[in-house]
């Protein structure tokens, strides 16, 4: 399937969350200053890379958004999120997508520490790119989500953070938009259309055989109050990764007093189109300009 920049952002994310892969380099606004290829961390020998959007002009320090791709752990490429990125820095953010390891080859929780390792790396890049520190976001789609949302309830656990570099830097996030991402895999089989095979290549097995990591890798039992505030957006009719997993989340997160809202996309499947791309779009912008822009 090819597929034009030009699709709107979350819907383009929503095709590449299952699967697809995005055709052609978006057009670089002129305010906007954009670098590819930018290596973040190394692990075993993968030269793992990011693409930079930032304005051009501001005095900042600017917020800054990671950006985490789908594909089910096992596909996808960062360039599905060049769009928003771009969009991100014509807003005054420095926004970057990453690559990360994929399954089966890599599993859990390699992603993990990939991602990690990206907020360590702009951190301690913070001067170089004119970022706050303090104001770092992440958001994601599908699989993504997850790596974005497990970013926001794991900053504190030292297990998860592997070797890729800045170990003297922190990986917390100020913030998480979390577009249909899984928070509960031991609740995925039954549920899901593809979650017994997408879930065993993560997992080295399926629930029966690997039904410790499917627990450990799931966002909804790291929930403390030292979790960062999130926004989920997720539509009712996702075959992929059921609404009840938002709802789920943003409850535990609420009762941990963390700030957590959840935005309903009544009849929206794992991709959303038309009025719901923009919905999604707008509440996107909003709360990252409500939670990093103060």
């Amino acid at each position: 399937m090819a597929l034009k920049r030009l699709i709107p952002t979350l819907a383009l994310t929503a095709l590449l969350a299952c699967g697809a892969t995005a055709m052609a380099a978006p057009p670089v606004p002129e305010t906007v200053t954009w670098t590819e290829g930018i290596e973040y961390t190394n692990p075993d020998d993968q030269h793992l890379q990011l693409n930079l959007a930032r304005p051009k002009s501001g005095n900042g320090p600017f917020p800054a958004v990671i950006c985490i791709h789908g594909g089910g752990f096992r596909a996808g490429k960062r360039d599905g999120y060049d769009g928003l990125c771009l969009r991100l820095a014509e807003r005054g953010y420095v926004a970057a997508t990453i690559t990360y390891r994929l399954a089966p080859k890599y599993q859990f929780p390699a992603a993990v520490h990939d991602t990690k390792a990206a907020v360590r790396w702009m951190r301690a890049n913070a001067k170089t790119y004119n970022v706050d520190p303090a104001r770092i976001g992440v958001t994601g789609g599908s699989a993504g989500g997850h790596l974005a949302q497990f970013l926001a309830v794991t900053a504190h656990v030292p297990e998860f953070e592997g070797n890729g570099g800045n170990a003297d830097q922190s990986s917390t996030v100020a913030c998480v938009v979390n577009v249909y991402g899984p928070s509960d895999f031991t609740q995925s089989y039954g549920k899901s259309v593809d979650a017994h095979e997408v879930l065993p290549l993560w997992f080295g097995g399926n629930l029966e055989t690997k039904r410790a990591l499917h627990i450990q890798g799931s966002p909804l039992y790291w929930v403390t109050p030292a979790s960062a505030p999130t926004l989920c957006i997720h539509g009712t009719e996702d075959k992929y990764v059921a609404h009840e997993q938002a709802v789920w989340l943003v409850d535990k997160l609420k009762a941990a007093t963390v700030d957590a809202e959840l935005l309903t996309l009544e009849g929206a499947g794992h991709g959303f189109k038309g009025a719901d791309v923009e919905k999604a779009d707008k509440a996107l912008f909003d709360y990252f300009d409500k939670k990093l822009k103060k």
